[in-house]
């Protein structure tokens, strides 16, 4: 997996988000007969044809891709709740409804993988893009309150896109208040690390993929 793209900014590119996404669990049908999977990251399974099981994003992505399964949606996709969410992102200016940390993330794989799995597919990515609209619009709404006498930002219910975005801008700002007002509540480092996201190990999910 590819380090961040500057780690000053301790940001993490849109691939590398996914990719913790897909640690999320998800339900799926399957479609055949299978004992269960023994993996360092968890024991899935057994599968039996049309009785539903619990399994990771990556792994319920690698079987829909052999065509052994379908996914079903989590149920804060439907229309009804989507719609509900807009509504209320739109009624309170200063407040995000609680949604999945990674819902932009699992929206996305589940467009990519299982269209035919969602009912309404197209109401729904119009939903969930309107939400984001939203969102991001009381974020940078919120942003623009912070003056020097800023000495922290609350802001509940942010996703895991939401904050990647919100994070390298809220810590410089609020650096270059205080070292203007008290440059020795500063400390600047000689050198920056580059970290990198810590790697899970999930098993054979490479050569579930390849086959």
């Amino acid at each position: 997996m590819a380090g961040q793209s500057d780690p000053k900014l301790s940001i993490f590119s849109a691939a590398e988000m996914e990719f913790l996404a897909e640690d999320e669990m998800v339900e799926i049908v399957p479609n055949m007969r299978m004992e269960p999977l023994n993996l360092i990251s968890g024991d899935y399974g057994p599968f039996r044809p049309q009785i539903p099981a619990s399994v990771p994003y990556w792994l319920a992505v690698a079987l829909k891709k052999r065509g052994k399964c379908t996914i079903r949606p989590p149920e804060w996709m439907s229309v009804e709740t989507l719609t509900r969410i807009l509504e209320a992102e739109r009624d309170s200016p200063r407040e995000f409804q609680p949604l999945p940390f990674h819902y932009v993330e699992i929206s996305k794989l589940l467009f990519d993988h299982a269209r035919d799995d969602i009912p309404d597919i197209y109401m729904v990515r119009s939903l969930i893009e309107d939400i984001r609209d939203v969102r991001f619009h009381k974020v940078e709404t919120g942003l623009e309150t912070i003056s020097a006498r800023t000495h922290a930002v609350k802001l509940k219910n942010l996703s895991a896109m939401e904050v990647n975005i919100v994070r390298p801008f809220v810590v410089r700002t609020l650096q270059a208040f205080y070292k203007h007002d008290s440059p020795e509540m500063i400390q600047q480092p000689s050198v920056t690390s580059n970290r990198r996201l810590p790697a899970t190990d999930r098993g054979p999910r490479r050569d579930l993929r390849q086959r």
